[in-house]
């Protein structure tokens, strides 16, 4: 079966992670947040927070769901103590491009991403998302509330570092599915809008990403009825080093921010 967070992680097993938020309205409301494994339950809560994030994902939202709930080794969800109702607050996972490559899903993602990409960028893109390069390569796929505090953004994030680093070793499925998670590049298309003259990020991390990314382009999406706007969004291309780099701003800008308050 498949192994669990917990027997991956005991020093920071995720089920043990906590964060505590209070609320700063009359009525203080104490909430704990857990950082879960990938499971059935979440379903909804995935696809709708997918969903939410982008019109980009909406019709690609519940297969991509399925995806991350198989994708057992490399994935978090953000859910609270003692949830039975499988509330989903954030969630991130990491899709391999050529192990769901037969997935449609995927193949629009693909779509997306190289019908838009600039001809100087074009042969790069391919070879990123070929499969063929010596470390696989992969979506990656985060949303959340808009009101999560920013600390429990970040821890998001470093369990999936930590899933991907337990998982090059310990995955299920021998040597060929541990490779298959041993990523060396990521691309992540993101919820953009724009603001005066220049593209905005819906989600804080994606301007981190895209601070470290190889390079990044937009992309206009189809408006559909009712739409005032034409939804945008950013394809971000990164490294694992460009990846791990942008964590690191990440953590740096947070503890930043909890410094300024405290002070």
């Amino acid at each position: 079966g498949a192994v669990t967070k917990q027997d991956k992680q005991p020093q920071t097993g995720k089920r043990k992670k906590k964060q505590k938020q209070k609320s700063s309205g009359p009525e203080i409301i104490q909430v704990e947040f857990t950082f879960c494994d990938m499971d059935e339950k979440y379903f909804h809560g995935l696809k709708t927070l997918l969903t939410s994030s982008s019109p980009l994902y909406s019709a690609t939202s519940s297969p991509l769901s399925d995806l991350m709930i198989e994708n057992i080794s490399v994935g978090t969800v953000v859910s609270t103590e003692g949830d039975v109702d499988g509330n989903v607050f954030g969630f991130a996972s990491v899709l391999n491009v050529t192990t769901y490559q037969k997935h449609d899903c995927i193949q629009t993602l693909k779509s997306i991403c190289l019908d838009h990409c600039p001809d100087d960028r074009k042969k790069e893109l391919q070879t990123v998302l070929s499969g063929k390069t010596k470390r696989p390569a992969g979506f990656l796929l985060h949303g959340r509330m808009v009101n999560m505090p920013l600390e429990v953004v970040e821890v998001l994030h470093q369990q999936l570092v930590l899933d991907m680093d337990w998982a090059v070793d310990n995955a299920d499925g021998g040597e060929d599915a541990r490779k298959a998670l041993n990523f060396g590049a990521f691309v992540r298309i993101a919820p953009t809008y724009r603001m005066a003259q220049t593209t905005a990020y819906k989600f804080f991390d994606d301007e981190m990403f895209a601070q470290h990314a190889e390079f990044t382009f937009d992309v206009e999406l189809p408006k559909t009825f009712g739409m005032e706007e034409t939804p945008l969004c950013s394809v971000i291309v990164m490294t694992k080093t460009g990846h791990r780099a942008a964590m690191k701003s990440m953590a740096d800008m947070i503890n930043g921010a909890k410094m300024a308050e405290a002070s």
